[in-house]
């Protein structure tokens, strides 16, 4: 089959127009099919580079990525702390779980009361144990969420995530055991007691007030003088009277013969000064990490030089814990109780300067459980006396 032969006029213009690459385009004002020109050809030499858009996100965007970033933290981080305590597992949960206060608070409530030959009843220290948990846990899910409001204030622990993460079931397990205790009160607490401690709850109630108000979120109630404690030493007073106060206010403690009343005053003031010392402790540590972290770039051995120098904290301690044996030493002939209640308190001081020369090799997790773990040096007594019966 021949094949169709073509005008030599057509062959040399489509041959012109593959080679130049001409695409037609319409000359809507002439009305005529005009050809583009050929495009020029780049230099070697010549980049395209990309040029970064300037977009400015708005101040509700920057809040919800703030959010965002917290949630996932949040989501994330304490499942991998309570995965690093490893063999600590029971003791990272048992700090995580705020279940370290109302251990301390039995303790020192059952110490108190043996130290002054008073018998407790098992509603006693089953009430407090209540009333500190349901708090802690209010305040740590109070933290939790004001540090997702306003990241930059509020600076958000292992702990704090622990509590917001599982806040559908902490929160109605704080909110029963708040309950129950109101109950215990208005079930068998005396309505002498029930005068007593209602001062007691009042400063506690002004005090949480306070710290969660959201007028006063971004400082403590009142402009403090930079000399003067702030919430640590209030924390410790408060602490230490619900703890005192139950064997305080015992009829045979007030009735014993021979008995002198005031020697309460000296273990309270001194375990009074050692939460404050622990409160104190664990705010330096907490602060000290997240300074050397902001300054992360400087020399390492200039970094770990300053880091072992002995803060205010460790002399702290180790005071604390001379003024304890030396008081017991004073009272040791004449109530000797008192007296080993406060060299158990002087060896928790003790313990709290070891854990500040020695938080270089833990983890934050650890060192926080730790602080409150040393605390509960009274229960030896307590083990000894039971022994003893």
């Amino acid at each position: 089959m021949a094949e169709p032969a073509f005008p030599a006029s057509f062959l040399r213009e489509t041959s012109d127009s593959c080679q130049s690459r001409v695409r037609p385009r319409r000359n809507f004002r002439r009305g005529l099919l005009t050809p583009l020109a050929p495009p020029t050809p780049l230099s070697p030499l010549v980049k395209i580079e990309g040029v970064p858009l300037s977009f400015t996100p708005s101040p509700a965007q920057d809040r919800a990525a703030d959010r965002i970033g917290n949630a996932h933290r949040i989501d994330g981080l304490p499942r991998a702390g309570l995965a690093r305590a490893g063999p600590l597992r029971a003791l990272a949960f048992w700090h995580l779980a705020s279940l370290d206060a109302p251990t301390v608070a039995i303790v020192w409530s059952l110490a108190f009361a043996w130290a002054g030959g008073v018998r407790l009843p098992l509603w006693v220290p089953l009430l407090l144990a209540l009333v500190t948990w349901s708090v802690y846990v209010a305040d740590r899910l109070l933290d939790a969420r004001g540090g997702l409001r306003d990241p930059a204030q509020h600076t958000l622990r292992e702990r704090h995530r622990f509590h917001w993460r599982y806040r559908r079931a902490l929160l109605p397990m704080a909110i029963a055991a708040a309950c129950a205790a109101a109950g215990i009160i208005l079930a068998f607490m005396p309505p002498m007691a029930r005068a007593r401690d209602s001062i007691l709850a009042a400063a506690a109630l002004a005090y949480f007030s306070g710290v969660h108000s959201a007028r006063n979120a971004r400082q403590f109630p009142l402009r403090w003088p930079r000399s003067f404690p702030g919430k640590e030493f209030l924390v410790g007073v408060l602490f230490t009277a619900g703890c005192v106060l139950p064997a305080w206010h015992r009829p045979h403690a007030l009735a014993a013969p021979n008995s002198a009343i005031w020697i309460f005053w000296i273990p309270a003031v001194f375990f009074a000064a050692l939460a404050w010392l622990n409160c104190s402790c664990i705010a330096r540590w907490e602060s000290t990490d997240e300074t050397w972290e902001a300054r992360s770039g400087s020399p390492k051995h200039l970094l770990s030089d300053q880091r072992l120098k002995p803060p205010a904290t460790f002399y702290a301690s180790v005071l604390l814990a001379c003024g304890g044996l030396f008081s017991a030493a004073v009272v040791v002939s004449a109530h000797p109780r008192p007296a080993a209640l406060l060299s158990a308190g002087a060896t928790s001081a003790l313990m709290l300067a070891l854990l500040d020369r020695t938080r270089e090799r833990m983890t934050p997790l650890a060192l926080r459980a730790a602080a409150d773990l040393v605390l509960l040096t009274p229960l030896a007594l307590l083990f000894f006396a039971w022994a003893l019966k």
